[in-house]
């Protein structure tokens, strides 16, 4: 099993060795992307994965909030979120998104006594086979060199294709400039060396940010310990893993 995830990673990893890597980066954001002392940043330098541990999470909503204002998103919609899961004696599942979602999940009345509740948290799943960028007309979705699933909003034509074909319920158009939006690691943050503004605000580390091309303590999980991914069989390789993931998850 190690030796699997050893080679996962080498392969999801390797520099200028894919698709990933010699996709071209937008005019636009390779202006931006600056290191403090003003040179250029380095993309192939560094390979972003992310670790939720549902055994850990509060259902507190810091996270959500902090996304909201690290990154100005609209009061209705929501570049993370925390659903809740309960079930039921019968194994019925319920499950209710007290911080918002896209996935059009309702709270429902339980069916018998509750044996089983937990929180877990969600977002763009940063995909290597992502089908928001395949169904994009234009290309204005990518992926970047350092694994990040991007948008570029000056090549948006705000179709709505992607926000259908994200299996997770991920994206949305922002109606004040039309074009898609999604979660995005904050990259306008990793790329300064800062963690995403979700991860700083957790109160119980649940969520964990880290390079794999370093020896990070996310690298050390995804290499250790068992975890999963969302809707495995859809076969879209996410790059957000969970600790403690329980089959009614959806």
């Amino acid at each position: 099993m190690n030796e699997n995830r050893r080679k996962f990673l080498k392969r999801g990893t390797a520099a200028l060795a894919g698709a990933v890597l010699v996709m071209m980066i937008p005019k636009s954001l390779r202006a931006e992307h600056e290191e403090d002392d003003g040179k250029p940043f380095d993309w192939t330098k560094h390979y972003w994965a992310y670790v939720i541990d549902t055994t850990k999470c509060i259902g507190c909503g810091n996270c959500v909030n902090a996304c909201k204002k690290e990154n100005g998103v609209l009061k209705e919609f929501f570049r993370t979120w925390v659903e809740r899961y309960m079930v039921t004696e019968n194994e019925y599942v319920y499950v209710d998104t007290p911080n918002g979602g896209h996935d059009g999940f309702k709270p429902r009345k339980t069916e018998g006594r509750i044996t089983k509740s937990f929180f877990v948290p969600k977002m763009c799943n940063h995909c290597r086979n992502a089908p928001c960028i395949q169904v994009c007309p234009v290309s204005a979705s990518y992926i970047s060199p350092d694994g990040v699933v991007l948008v570029d909003e000056k090549q948006c034509i705000g179709c709505g294709y992607c926000v259908q074909a994200c299996p997770y319920g991920a994206r949305y158009l922002d109606t004040r400039t039309h074009t898609a939006d999604k979660c995005t690691w904050c990259h306008h943050r990793i790329w300064k060396g800062l963690k995403p503004a979700c991860v700083t605000v957790c109160p119980t580390k649940t969520r964990k940010f880290g390079d794999l091309k370093e020896d990070s303590e996310v690298k050390e999980i995804i290499e250790t310990i068992r975890v999963a991914v969302l809707k495995q069989e859809l076969r879209t390789e996410p790059f957000c893993f969970y600790i403690g993931y329980d089959r009614v998850i959806r």
